[in-house]
């Protein structure tokens, strides 16, 4: 509570006393009416789940059943009470008894109070009540209201209904005039009794919960942790396995030269291209290696190859012996940074999947730029010569697949007419005026 700069400061017992009245305020006064229906339960309990299947989803209103039999019962004890009482007026008290019970389903808070309005009217019109001010219809409702309302708040709520009834069981006779007649001390008791219950319930159901919570959190880490061990023995595999013989080609592509007398200047510019492709692996390798060993791992500042790295990837496999042409038609203009990523990657992909299947074959490769997104077409002839095949692990086409359906774009991949291959791909890339005025279109 914040305190006005040459103000008197305000003592404890203030302080004390207005955070007592500001949570009585925010348990029993504020929305005191709210609709708050009771839920059903769940059915998957020890016992519920032993119920036939026929009547196991009506269980799950056990509890608005046991409201219900209890405001039945409320009625003739009330309406029997009182053998001064007129028998429809008595109905009528049984009645008035019942309602707050009933509340409870919907109005839990606004239950409490109107059970303390229904026990003032039963101690008003039934004084003979054994318990005054509460006769024995008044009893059991009040009784109940307060112990189905705990049972759904805080304990801090129920400390204010048990305190508040009691006051209002001493205040009542002696507003009326009747004070030596009350008696308090049986509903004090069984009020006691049942709040007791109540909150050692819901203490157990809280820490059950946080049991669970806690085991959940604890499961997911382990899970974590499982798969970063597995993530890290993939990375070690790959390490030795990959990067090891990489390394190697590398190193036998830059001494090779120096192996024969005067090497013409095209086996030098073979090895060369050789050396730098074996290097350019390794260090994507690595970057990956990195993302694999680590959940944390932090990417390189080095970017990421786009489309505009395209005319380089072209030379780099005509090097190595593919004829291939480019064409891209529309407008040119930057894409979002997954989209130019997945388009390099899926052309890299197909045109090495034509170098390893196609041996010989003439290959193109059209970029189409329209106005919903990207286009790619990536086709081969049929391979020539007499260099056998490659016989791939065939998972380039799946990788393909995979970054295709990432994006929510469509692709097609099979054999042509003339015995050659081709991959067609179409990936979406909404403009800034559709993001904006999809974003518009959302409901709030």
């Amino acid at each position: 509570m914040t305190e006005t700069p040459g103000a008197t400061p305000r003592t404890p017992e203030f302080r004390l006393a207005s955070g007592l009245f500001e949570s009585l305020r925010q348990d029993l006064i504020t929305d005191a009416f709210a609709y708050r229906p009771l839920p059903p339960i769940r059915t998957d309990g020890p016992l519920t789940r032993r119920l036939p299947k026929r009547i196991r989803p009506r269980a799950a209103y056990l509890p608005h059943a046991v409201v219900c039999a209890i405001a039945m019962i409320v009625v003739p004890t009330s309406a029997t009470s009182d053998e001064y009482v007129w028998p429809p007026a008595a109905l009528m008290l049984g009645l008035i008894a019942a309602v707050p019970v009933l509340m409870t389903l919907v109005r839990p808070v606004g239950a409490f109070w109107s059970a303390l309005t229904a026990t003032l009217v039963h101690a008003l019109a039934a004084p003979h009540a054994f318990t005054w001010p509460w006769s024995p219809g008044a009893f059991v409702s009040c009784l109940a209201v307060v112990t189905i309302v705990a049972l759904r708040t805080r304990p801090r709520t129920a400390a204010w209904m048990w305190l508040i009834t009691l006051a209002f069981g001493f205040l009542v006779p002696i507003v009326v005039g009747r004070s030596q007649s009350a008696d308090v001390a049986p509903m004090a008791f069984f009020l006691t009794l049942a709040l007791l219950v109540v909150t050692v319930r819901n203490t157990r159901k809280e820490a059950a919960r946080e049991v669970s919570a806690q085991q959940e959190v604890t499961a997911v880490e382990r899970d974590r942790r499982t798969l970063l061990e597995e993530r890290t023995t993939i990375a070690r595999e790959l390490h030795d396995v990959v990067a090891h013989h990489m390394s190697v080609v590398a190193i036998q592509a830059e001494a090779a030269p120096y192996r024969v007398k005067n090497p013409p200047a095209e086996l030098e510019a073979a090895f060369a291209t050789i050396r730098e492709n074996a290097v350019a692996a390794l260090t994507e390798l690595r970057r990956v290696l990195g993302v694999v060993r680590s959940a944390d791992y932090e990417a390189p500042d080095a970017p990421q190859p786009t489309l505009a790295s395209l005319d380089g990837l072209l030379a780099n496999v005509r090097e190595a012996g593919l004829r291939v042409e480019k064409t891209v038609t529309g407008a040119v203009r930057e894409l979002p940074q997954g989209v130019e990523l997945s388009a390099y990657r899926i052309i890299q992909e197909a045109l090495s999947n034509t170098l390893r299947h196609a041996p010989g074959a003439a290959a193109g490769v059209e970029v189409s730029y329209v106005l919903g997104g990207l286009g790619i077409r990536v086709f081969n002839e049929a391979a020539t010569g007499d260099v056998r095949p490659s016989q791939g692990a065939g998972h380039g086409i799946t990788g393909m697949r995979e970054r295709v359906a990432m994006l929510e774009g469509e692709m097609t991949a099979g054999a042509t007419a003339a015995g050659g291959y081709e991959v067609a791909v179409f990936i979406p890339v909404r403009g800034r005026q559709d993001a904006a005025t999809e974003s518009v279109r959302e409901p709030a």
